[in-house]
């Protein structure tokens, strides 16, 4: 599949129309449908972007995986444990029970969460690093 058939069936999954679409990217509706029919590639800053927005990964735009989630099996089973551990409370209480689109948005979540935490050492305040 091409880069703009995955950017149309990403748009609509999302049951965006071409114009909803880019507006919310800030580029002409003309320059989306070009990207969609393949005319264009974007630039790699827009095709991040993209990934954002359709809620998906560049490596599957592009064409490198055929898995349009954002995690793979490695990450799910990680937040998985970490959901079943009583000590983390009950934000993520329902996941297990929940619709898959609702689990993918909570790993999601999750895993925005696990980076920005990401080399902070437990004496640093939260969603601060060590500069050390």
């Amino acid at each position: 599949m091409t880069l703009g058939r995955r950017l149309r069936e990403r748009r609509d999954r999302l049951g965006k129309t071409q114009l909803d679409a880019a507006r919310e990217l800030g580029i002409s509706n003309v320059q989306l449908s070009r990207y969609e029919s393949d005319d264009r590639k974007p630039e790699p800053e827009l095709l991040g972007r993209f990934a954002e927005y359709y809620r998906t990964t560049t490596d599957y735009l592009v064409g490198r995986t055929d898995d349009p989630t954002m995690a793979g099996p490695n990450a799910r089973s990680e937040f998985e444990r970490f959901v079943n551990n009583p000590e983390h409370g009950v934000f993520f209480k329902d996941y297990l029970n929940a619709p898959d689109e609702r689990k993918e948005e909570m790993l999601r979540f999750w895993e925005f969460i696990r980076e920005k935490e990401r080399g902070r050492k437990p004496e640093d305040r939260q969603g601060e690093q060590s500069r050390s």
